[in-house]
């Protein structure tokens, strides 16, 4: 499976925004490494799933549906994290307080958008599969959460 090509690319890829890169060219360079986690994303689950033509037919469409919707919170949390790199050392409470509010109402919408979907999900592909689809989700999203929660400082 190629789990750490698309964690090590997700975590390079939020790296940045801890260094304070403004540099239009590295934006370049985040949309490149993004575009490259998608794609490897997208061929572990054509791995694992073995989908036939019908099954692909039907799971696709609602899979590119979610990462679209997926994609706009992983936006939210990257200004989420860059803004609070550029408050790190001037935080308050009333920022933290507000970062905090921000960070789980995309942790609601993210638990909330996963479950709708992978319902979806299962009701175009046999049981078996929409549970792998499931596990794989979970694994990859614990394993991106957990290399790019580990760049960012705690508040102090």
């Amino acid at each position: 499976m190629r789990l750490l090509p698309l964690a090590l690319a997700l975590a390079v890829t939020m790296a940045p925004a801890f260094v304070g890169a403004q540099d239009l060219e590295l934006v370049t360079d985040e949309q490149i490494l993004l575009k490259q986690v998608m794609t490897d994303k997208r061929a572990v689950y054509a791995a694992n799933l073995a989908l036939s033509d019908s099954e692909s037919r039907a799971f696709w469409p609602i899979y590119d549906e979610y990462e679209a919707k997926v994609k706009k919170l992983d936006d939210r949390f990257l200004a989420l994290v860059n803004e609070f790199a550029a408050r790190y050392d001037t935080l308050t409470d009333t920022d933290a307080s507000a970062m905090l509010e921000e960070k789980m109402s995309i942790e609601k919408e993210r638990m909330a958008l996963k479950q709708t979907y992978t319902r979806k999900i299962a009701k175009v592909i046999p049981a078996k599969k929409a549970l792998r689809y499931a596990q794989l989700e979970t694994r990859i999203e614990i394993m991106l959460r957990r290399d790019v929660y580990g760049l960012i400082p705690l508040a102090h």
